[in-house]
């Protein structure tokens, strides 16, 4: 069976983002720490060695693959900041049209710094990906 590498568990994220060597992306870092916090109403927890993550829902594909994940998060990884959202949103995409300089993956939006970003239109993908998630996966403890 599939183990998911990638668990909340109860490691410090103030720890986390002081070992980011990168004094700018640990800046940032702190930034998305407060921006995430304030949109999402939930705690900071780490999820797996890096990620930074915000709720949580439980999955189950059609494969039956199941696990847990953080409804939003994000990762000051060396070359790129990576941001979390749902995956199969297609308001996702409208909104990333208005988000800045960015490029993206299955999961992630990639960001070099903040300061290259619509604030605004990040707190709005933050909100959206819960509220698609919250639709997606309706039975979920809060």
């Amino acid at each position: 069976m599939y183990e998911l590498k990638t668990k909340e568990n109860d490691s410090s994220v103030i720890e986390f983002i002081e070992a980011v060597e990168n004094p700018k992306k640990r800046e940032d870092a702190y930034k998305l720490l407060d921006i995430f916090t304030e949109t999402t109403g939930f705690p900071a927890k780490m999820w797996g060695p890096s990620i930074i993550g915000f709720g949580k829902y439980h999955y189950k594909y059609a494969t039956g693959h199941e696990g847990d994940a953080p409804l939003v998060g994000f990762s000051p990884r060396k070359a790129k900041i990576s941001l979390y959202f749902a995956t199969g949103d297609t308001k996702r995409e409208e909104l990333l049209q208005n988000f800045g300089k960015h490029t993206t993956g299955k999961a992630c939006v990639y960001i070099n710094k903040i300061a290259d970003i619509n604030e605004d239109v990040l707190k709005a993908l933050i909100v959206q990906s819960i509220a698609f998630l919250k639709e997606t996966y309706p039975d979920q403890p809060e």
